[in-house]
């Protein structure tokens, strides 16, 4: 137990330690050339955490590492719950039943496509493969962490996912304006916004592309926020339908007569609980505010924890797969999210 008398001491310290670089990744995110790429304190964390963890490691206290664990498990799963503040069912209902297709469909086309992708044609292991679809077709970095637990995956696998999710969603900030603008995109305010928010990785970034789009229409980025959040609370279903998936396997694979315990994620069901509490407006919007502040700087201790987890040779043998997985994924996202969006948006 982390809290045993004989642990304490190391687990407060090496969640201490978390705290601080999260602090730092804090700090750094909100540096303006980092906020106009649409890096969260998340991502930062991350990088800082596989910086230390491959260089100066061997230097922290093992007795520490019951405190890192507990940073990237348990206070996860507690962010992950309280993730829901940020989400009303009346923000999902904003947006009409066309966003919520859009939203449905590239969610459960992506996470099939790049996990088979992942496992099947290039040959990626599958919890790698499950984390970097998750991250791309739900709301990047945080879907990836969200994914860790049911999966059960190891730290190095999280790393993976997210450098993923960071590299193609950075590139879609680029590019969606640039689409845009030129006329690529045959699109009304309200079909780009749904297009925006129904295929970027991040939230951050969702905000960013209609900002940077100048004289865009402001129903564009309503509709971009909207549909992204409900993305995001589509994790829940689809993290409670991958836990039994995997029980159901694990029963069906196993020797005969083995009972094999149905998994599932509760912590994203208490996340849906917490988004319907909030949907009540019964907590003061100011209140609300410093919850997500909150709950933004514990995500980021989770992170900064999975990327002290996190060592170079780990990745050996793994290639280029999770790039070509993570490609496939996203051409798919800006294709044929196009074309997804143009005819739900067409039918309603």
């Amino acid at each position: 137990m982390p809290f045993s008398p004989t642990k304490r001491n190391g687990t407060l310290m090496g969640i201490a330690f978390v705290a601080a670089i999260a602090i730092v990744a804090t700090l750094l995110s909100q540096t303006s050339m980092l906020k106009s790429l649409g890096i969260s304190p998340l991502v930062v964390g991350i990088v800082i955490g596989i910086i230390f963890a491959n260089s100066l490691h061997h230097k922290m206290p093992t007795s520490w590492e019951t405190g890192i664990t507990f940073s990237a498990k348990k206070i996860l799963r507690f962010a992950i719950v309280f993730y829901g503040f940020r989400i009303t069912f009346q923000q999902i209902g904003e947006v009409g039943l066309e966003g919520f297709l859009v939203s449905l469909i590239m969610l459960a086309s992506t996470f099939i496509l790049g996990t088979w992708l992942g496992t099947k044609v290039f040959k990626m292991d599958e919890d790698t493969s499950i984390l970097t679809a998750s991250g791309a077709a739900v709301c990047g970095a945080a879907a990836v962490l969200a994914t860790e637990p049911v999966v059960k995956a190891e730290e190095h696998k999280t790393a993976i996912a997210v450098s993923m999710v960071v590299l193609f969603g950075t590139i879609s900030m680029f590019l969606y304006p640039v689409l845009h603008t030129t006329g690529v995109l045959d699109m009304t305010a309200k079909e780009f916004g749904i297009y925006v928010g129904g295929t970027i990785h991040e939230v951050a970034q969702v905000v960013a592309v209609p900002a940077s789009i100048p004289g865009l229409d402001p129903e564009a980025a309503n509709a971009a926020v909207i549909v992204k959040m409900t993305r995001v609370i589509m994790i829940a279903p689809m993290l409670i339908i991958l836990g039994i998936w995997l029980s159901y396997r694990a029963q069906r694979n196993g020797a005969v007569g083995s009972k094999v315990k149905l998994v599932i994620p509760w912590f994203a069901v208490y996340f849906i609980g917490v988004a319907g509490f909030n949907s009540l407006n019964l907590v003061p919007q100011d209140i609300v505010y410093w919850i997500n502040e909150i709950d933004t700087f514990l995500l980021t201790m989770a992170m900064t924890a999975l990327g002290i987890g996190t060592r170079f040779a780990k990745f050996k043998g793994l290639g280029l797969a999770p790039v070509y997985t993570a490609l496939s994924m996203f051409i798919w996202l800006v294709v044929g999210g196009y074309f997804i969006t143009k005819f739900i948006c067409n039918i309603f």
